[in-house]
């Protein structure tokens, strides 16, 4: 995998976390873990990582910035990945285990950008919500 796809999923995830105009912790934390441990991240330089988390916000603060962020992603992106960055989008913001409306509209905005079809992406929602269900107190 090239490093524009890895740039790619990560401005997803960035995005993602920061829809709700507030990233947190556990979002930050999450990212990190995702790039870590899957395998999609295997040969990706982990210190680069600044450096594509600064070019995403550049991006963000510009002019037309989110469509701009989501576009080029999806530009770059196989359409074999394009799952697995609204996964990595699901998953990043499910981890606080709320999702404010911004984030519903940002996943919104990401299922009309991405050749999914509302199956996969329904799929996809649902295995996040298994994933971070708690027990009832």
């Amino acid at each position: 995998m090239t490093s524009q796809a890895h740039d790619a999923l990560i401005h997803v995830m960035i995005v993602a976390a920061t829809s709700d105009s507030a990233i947190t912790e556990k979002e930050l934390d999450r990212i990190k873990v995702l790039i870590e441990r899957l395998p999609v991240f295997e040969n990706f330089d982990k210190g680069r990582l600044g450096q594509v988390v600064n070019r995403c916000a550049d991006v963000l603060n510009g002019p037309d910035g989110l469509d701009r962020v989501l576009d080029e992603a999806v530009a770059i992106l196989p359409a074999k990945l394009q799952d697995t960055a609204y996964a990595l989008a699901v998953e990043v913001t499910a981890v606080d285990l709320f999702l404010e409306q911004e984030e519903l509209r940002f996943l919104e905005m990401l299922r009309d950008k991405l050749s999914l079809d509302r199956l996969t992406t329904a799929a996809i929602e649902v295995g996040a919500r298994a994933r971070y269900r708690r027990l009832p107190e």
